[in-house]
């Protein structure tokens, strides 16, 4: 209708008392029509009190339509303000304490239009929340990726955030280096060795596609992914610049929400910069700690290692071994065939030792020509037959001049915590290197322990 002032319940009180006022004035006219006496109804008398019906009955609506209207409008007016006052202060202070679900939500109780608003309203409450939980995930995800290099600490984190934003249960980082796909960190996975051999995860790679299973409710998996039956799987892969990096696999006991694969996809692209980052100060760190030379660790970050394989050591009760190892007599072989043999040979006994080396040996140029050899859980026993093991492949090892072989051997001095108790691992290393001058003075190209 026509819009009279700027008020609408001024307007309504104006038509509905309008109107009650004409049907009063007309009423006389209907009534004629009706049957009744011209004499009765065209009188003043009568007139007056049909209009004064009319007005009473225009009055007495407009005071329902307040009472039953205006105070569920009031409501909705007073929760939209607190909404707006929350989101003002929130912009500053981050505080959305003020309206929560419980406080800003209103009652819904009729099926009209109030309560169709109401709804809408509630709907709007429920998305502006969203929208917040999602603004916070994205913050504290931004804040922990931009704070990261460290590869190990980052993924843990990250996943930590995948799990708590997406309400999965279990989940894994994986990542891909030379066509192999390594476990960075897990959570809630049974056998983290077996995702690497995935068909799912790697068409996600292939394709860097989003890949998602779902599984029947009620049906027991065999070789379950996680330690519980989950409802469905979803493989989130990582890329840089179209270059795979991993996938984040997830795995729910319900199916996940659109809302849930939305926050995926913001984190997937920020978590694939952080990522390749992380990797590429990975990489720098590992370049800075090698020797160029041999391929094995500087002293210094090899003394940072031993004294963490040591310590580690002593917390799990576990042994350590340490190989000192020296090249028999390579100051004759630099004033004989040049520092550039000598390089070659240092490097073709580097590569002869790697041969002998267990996964997770760590060998560490600590001088010239002397080497020292971490080696986790390896007792006094083990540390010998390595030793041993790494003389006679050096013995065995040729390097070609021109026309001439140079053969070359080396001496080992070996020794092992807790056999050997000593107090701290430089202790350790003196022993070790104690005894590799032993195998210099009984002859050389030996392998001499430590005796206690």
């Amino acid at each position: 209708m026509p819009r009279i002032t700027k008020k609408l319940f001024t307007d309504l009180a104006i038509w509905m008392i309008g109107f009650g006022l004409l049907n009063g004035a007309m009423f006389p006219f209907f009534a004629y029509q009706l049957g009744m006496e011209f004499e009765q109804v065209f009188t003043i008398t009568f007139w007056a009190a049909t209009i004064t019906a009319g007005l009473l009955a225009g009055i007495v609506n407009y005071t329902l339509a307040m009472l039953v209207v205006r105070p569920r409008l009031k409501i909705l007016a007073k929760h939209m303000h607190i909404v707006k006052n929350t989101i003002s202060d929130a912009n500053f202070t981050g505080d959305w304490s003020s309206c929560s679900q419980d406080i800003c939500r209103l009652e819904a109780d009729s099926d009209d239009e109030i309560g169709e608003s109401a709804r809408a309203f509630n709907n709007l409450v429920e998305a502006l929340f969203q929208a917040h939980k999602i603004e916070t995930a994205v913050n504290d995800f931004s804040k922990t990726l931009s704070s990261q290099l460290e590869l190990d600490i980052l993924s843990r984190q990250a996943l930590d955030l995948f799990l708590q934003y997406t309400d999965a249960i279990a989940g894994a980082i994986l990542i891909e280096s030379s066509g192999e796909l390594t476990v960075l960190t897990h959570h809630g996975i049974s056998d983290p060795k077996l995702l690497a051999n995935s068909d799912h995860i790697r068409k996600a790679l292939r394709t860097l596609k989003c890949q998602r299973v779902e599984f029947p409710e009620n049906i027991k998996i065999e070789a379950v992914l996680a330690n519980f039956n989950p409802r469905e799987v979803i493989i989130i892969p990582l890329e840089f610049k179209n270059v795979p990096l991993g996938v984040i696999i997830l795995a729910a006991n319900k199916i996940f929400d659109k809302d849930v694969t939305r926050l995926l996809q913001l984190f997937r692209h920020s978590f694939g910069l952080a990522l390749n980052n992380a990797l590429a100060h990975s990489n720098l760190q590992r370049i800075a700690a090698l020797d160029v030379l041999t391929g094995a660790y500087n002293r210094r970050f090899g003394l940072t290692r031993l004294k963490e394989e040591f310590n580690r050591a002593i917390r799990s009760d576990t042994a350590l071994g340490i190989i000192m190892m020296d090249i028999d007599h390579f100051k004759s072989i630099n004033d004989t065939y040049g520092h550039l043999v000598g390089d070659r040979v240092l490097s073709r006994i580097a590569e002869s030792t790697y041969r002998a080396l267990r996964e997770g040996d760590l060998m560490v140029r600590y001088g010239g020509e002397e080497f020292l050899i971490i080696l986790p859980g390896a007792s006094s026993t083990n540390s010998i037959q390595l030793g041993e093991r790494i003389r006679r492949l050096i013995a065995e090892t040729t390097v070609k001049d021109g026309e001439q072989y140079i053969n070359f051997t080396a001496s080992l001095g070996i020794t092992s915590f807790p056999e050997d108790d000593v107090e701290g691992e430089l202790e350790l290393v003196k022993h070790a290197d104690d005894a590799l001058y032993t195998a210099k003075n009984k002859g050389r190209n030996q392998v001499v322990s430590v005796q206690k």
